[in-house]
């Protein structure tokens, strides 16, 4: 957003200056409101261009010391990102495992509802990152570890499929 700075002249007349600084409360807030980025956007989670359709959920991952579940490490190429599947919670954690200064993407497909879900880790090399996703429990999913280069670059390796059927 950006800021203006105004000075208002001083006035004998304290209502025309209580009405000028009325109206430059009005014109400030208004530009604020309307300069404001959507929610999506504003909450961090709008950093690739899919993030905003309905087909997908974005999430970017609160830091944690380590993770839980099924783990696979996606190679060299892909940033040697590591993910994990906490089946029962529905959690995924993704390790930046390469200082590239890429951030570590997992992302899990699925056959049912939401068919991606996205769960970025910008906190840097050798940090894990956690997502809390809500998936239908018998579709079929995929998941895939890599690097977000860019906001429609995100190179991805396959690392395993799962289903609780």
């Amino acid at each position: 957003m950006k800021t203006v700075l105004v000075r208002l002249s001083r006035s004998r007349l304290g209502v025309g200056r209580r009405l000028r600084g009325g109206l430059l409360a009005l014109a400030v807030t208004a530009v604020a409101v309307f300069a404001a980025p959507p929610p999506s956007m504003a909450a961090g989670d709008n950093y690739f261009i899919s993030c905003d359709a309905a087909f997908s959920s974005c999430q970017t991952g609160k830091k944690v010391s380590y993770p839980a579940g099924v783990c696979d490490t996606a190679s060299a190429y892909y940033g040697s990102t590591i993910v994990c599947v906490d089946y029962y919670g529905d959690y995924v954690y993704v390790k930046d495992n390469k200082a590239d200064g890429y951030a570590a993407m997992a992302v899990i497909e699925s056959d049912r509802g939401i068919a991606y879900r996205f769960c970025r880790n910008p906190h840097g090399n050798g940090s894990w990152a956690k997502c809390n996703f809500d998936w239908s429990e018998p579709a079929k999913k995929q998941v895939e570890g890599g690097i977000l280069q860019n906001s429609v670059t995100m190179p991805l390796a396959i690392l395993w499929s799962f289903s609780n059927n």
